[in-house]
């Protein structure tokens, strides 16, 4: 995505450091332990309040893990390419304060956006039930659930056929109370919160540093990086698409957090902006 910076740092700081190796660390463990068919993603993601798979250090845990090489890769080369330069500036101490403000701030909102969402989802859900037909399960599953409509399409088309069929009456209640419980335990995981913060960071520390991105190979100046990148996350959350799979409001929350937590800390402290 960008290509370099011109700017400060030569060794590598302590806190970015032990961040990539740790986040290095938990991917590696979470491959092993897959193979032997332990999950921990099951155990270090972060779940929704509801569910029972929640625990609260989750808040912390989900920080380091990643689903894939590719999701590792460009959190980690961000958090190097940017977060090595923030260090550098602010010192390992208020850095560390900073990336795990943010993680924890994108955490916040991004459950509140969720419970919200789910709990909208369980009140649909439940005048369905009160209210069961074909065509309103049909409607619910389009609407809420698209991902899976391939799955239970015989099932709708049979119980159209012979919409009073008892069998299909206490079927359906059944599907969509397996539905909510799929939804409510798909965990979050993922540095990118914080790491977004460090974006934010960056670009108000240095809104005038010139980036150079690969794709398209254009300079750019960090604060524009900046604001595209959160308009983008912005507009990808608010048309957020069922199956979408991107934790969008976490992006936001964690560039929120970032942008009060400098600015609190520029009203005792006067920060110099390159």
């Amino acid at each position: 995505m960008f290509e370099r910076f011109g700017g400060r740092g030569g060794s590598m700081p302590p806190a970015v450091l032990n961040l990539l190796i740790i986040n290095a660390i938990f991917f590696l463990a979470t491959y092993v332990l897959t193979k032997s068919g332990i999950d921990l993603v099951k155990y270090l993601g972060l779940y929704y309040p509801g569910s029972e798979l929640f625990r609260p250090y989750q808040l912390i845990t989900h920080m380091f893990m990643h689903a894939t090489p590719t999701h590792l890769f460009f959190n980690m080369f961000a958090l190097w390419m940017f977060g090595r330069v923030l260090e550098s500036v602010w010192g390992s101490k208020r850095f560390l304060v900073y990336y795990f403000v943010t993680g924890l701030g994108a955490a916040a909102l991004h459950l509140l956006v969720n419970s919200l969402s789910i709990g909208s989802m369980a009140n649909e859900a439940q005048a369905l039930i009160n209210t069961l037909s074909p065509d309103a399960f049909a409607e619910f599953l389009k609407h809420r659930f698209p991902e899976y409509q391939g799955q239970v399409s015989e099932f709708v088309t049979s119980w159209s056929l012979d919409p009073n069929n008892p069998m299909y009456l206490g079927q359906a209640p059944e599907f969509i109370r397996q539905l909510m419980h799929l939804r409510m335990n798909i965990p979050t995981i993922g540095a990118s919160g914080a790491v977004f913060g460090v974006l934010l960071a960056f670009g108000m520390l240095f809104p005038n540093t010139q980036l150079m991105l690969l794709f398209p190979p254009i300079p750019i100046k960090a604060k524009w990086f900046v604001l595209g990148y959160g308009a983008i996350e912005f507009v990808s959350a608010i048309w957020n698409q069922p199956g979408d799979n991107v934790a969008h409001f976490a992006h936001l929350g964690g560039m929120i957090f970032g942008f009060i937590l400098i600015k609190y800390w520029n009203r005792t402290k006067r920060q110099q902006f390159y």
